[in-house]
């Protein structure tokens, strides 16, 4: 089984696909972490995070072990990861792996922007996390702030509206995704709906 969890950033998709993967005894991929990985790549090595034929070229040379660097988790990981995502050949580059991770063996669960749309259209299961921006950035800040960062939540919430903004063109909403909007419920809720969701929705596949 394929599930697809889609949204935008701090929506809660990543808890939500992470908990999906446990319940299905499914592997996992957070799609946002390879985008990390290139833009973090670009840091290390003093290219500018708008030089596309730069994002390209590390793009296309990707390798999975990037993706246990401690460092993806971080802000600065994640600004540059909406960065040298809106370059469409270093989408494309990436998305091989995408596709031959989701059409591994039995599934798996994928989160990102369009899991549903581009990497997966034959998912079993599409879902698509919302949540209010103010909230999302509450939330960005508390694991941030918990994790030692020095951050403030006004500027967590400038940079999600700006991520937003640059992530736009990528996310589409699938016309036979599931929407789930988080902003009022809490992790226990959301992940029974979001279960619920796809049990219906593989079952009608399958059925």
């Amino acid at each position: 089984m394929i599930i697809a969890v889609d949204g935008p950033a701090a929506s809660g998709k990543g808890t939500l696909a992470k908990r999906l993967a446990t319940h299905f005894a499914l592997p996992a991929l957070d799609t946002g972490l390879l985008y990390r990985a290139v833009g973090q790549k670009m840091r290390d090595e003093g290219h500018d995070l708008d030089d596309a034929t730069a994002a390209t070229a590390i793009a296309r040379r990707f390798e999975a072990a990037w993706l246990a660097d401690e460092r993806l988790r971080e802000r600065l990981a994640g600004e540059a990861a909406s960065r040298v995502a809106k370059v469409n050949p270093v989408r494309e580059a990436l998305r091989d792996f995408q596709q031959s991770f989701a059409h591994q063996p039995g599934g798996a669960v994928l989160d990102g922007r369009d899991i549903g749309t581009v990497i997966a259209p034959d998912a079993d299961a599409k879902l698509w996390i919302d949540a209010d921006v103010a909230v999302r950035a509450g939330r960005r800040f508390r694991e941030l702030t918990s994790r030692g960062e020095a951050v403030t939540e006004a500027d967590i919430l400038a940079d999600l509206v700006a991520r937003d903004a640059r992530d736009a063109p990528n996310m589409v909403i699938a016309d036979d995704a599931t929407r789930i909007d988080t902003s009022h419920l809490g992790i226990e809720e959301a992940f029974a709906a979001a279960l619920a969701a796809v049990l219906k929705a593989s079952g009608a596949q399958h059925g």
